[in-house]
């Protein structure tokens, strides 16, 4: 869905957990650059590719990678498209964050007994082979090299520039992003839609639920016309209005 001129917003969905589930990077570019935000779950690669071009965009155009945070569902499958593209792609992530991405520390939410309930959750139906390459993936979950810190407050050169916004909550460095241009914040996970609503981090998925909720002040220093979050899209309706009303909660 494009949401301005240069920015279009992927709708990526898929049976996760026995359920359907959508998730939404993003797409920035102008004639140099293409970036895309955040990778979608192991596995989501053709998706991925399938939404490039329906955005008019070739996957080989693909040259940076922005990782808002650790979490599975953004980095997932960022080795398959980095070792599909023909050319070397940038990954760009937050200083906090480069060592989960990378594999030297273990992703803060996957642990032995998230693992378990994880695979206590699955349907009954699902094929004991499944679960064992299910339950192989979040023990061994996707790793590659960040080539590039970004920092909060930064302004990257990029698609009419782009502000690095440092949101920390939902894990210790997690960013959003503030494309100038367009006037479209790239919440990922800060904020969330829900009924059309525009909500604050789910308190159950944030490791510092406080700080999460601190963060949105941060959103109000930027004049937003649209907001995309990772968790429900799209939302339009008073932006700027309704972040005030969230950071004064």
């Amino acid at each position: 869905m494009n949401i301005a001129s240069g920015v279009n917003m992927m709708p990526i969905s898929a049976v996760m957990m026995g359920r359907m589930e959508t998730i939404y990077p993003t797409l920035i570019w102008d004639n140099d650059t293409v970036i895309l935000v955040d990778t979608g779950y192991p596995g989501q690669l053709p998706l991925i590719k399938e939404q490039m071009e329906r955005a008019g965009l070739a996957f080989e155009r693909l040259n940076k990678i922005i990782i808002t945070h650790q979490d599975l569902d953004h980095i997932g499958s960022l080795p398959a498209i980095l070792q599909e593209l023909p050319h070397k792609a940038e990954v760009l992530a937050d200083k906090v964050e480069a060592p989960y991405i990378q594999g030297e520390a273990h992703l803060l939410k996957v642990t032995p007994e998230s693992i378990e309930q994880a695979v206590k959750a699955l349907p009954a139906e699902v094929p004991e082979e499944w679960r064992a390459a299910f339950r192989k993936t979040l023990e061994n979950p996707p790793k590659v090299n960040v080539d590039v810190i970004i920092t909060d407050g930064q302004q990257l050169p990029y698609c009419g520039g782009i502000i690095v916004i440092g949101t920390p909550g939902h894990t210790p460095g997690h960013l959003s992003l503030y494309h100038t241009a367009s006037k479209t914040l790239i919440a990922a996970d800060a904020l969330i839609v829900e009924n059309d609503q525009l909500l604050g981090p789910t308190p159950h998925y944030c490791l510092d639920p406080d700080t999460a909720k601190k963060s949105i002040k941060k959103l109000t220093q930027y004049d937003i016309n649209t907001v995309i979050c990772y968790h429900g899209g799209l939302y339009s309706d008073h932006v700027n209005e309704r972040i005030l009303e969230l950071a004064a909660e």
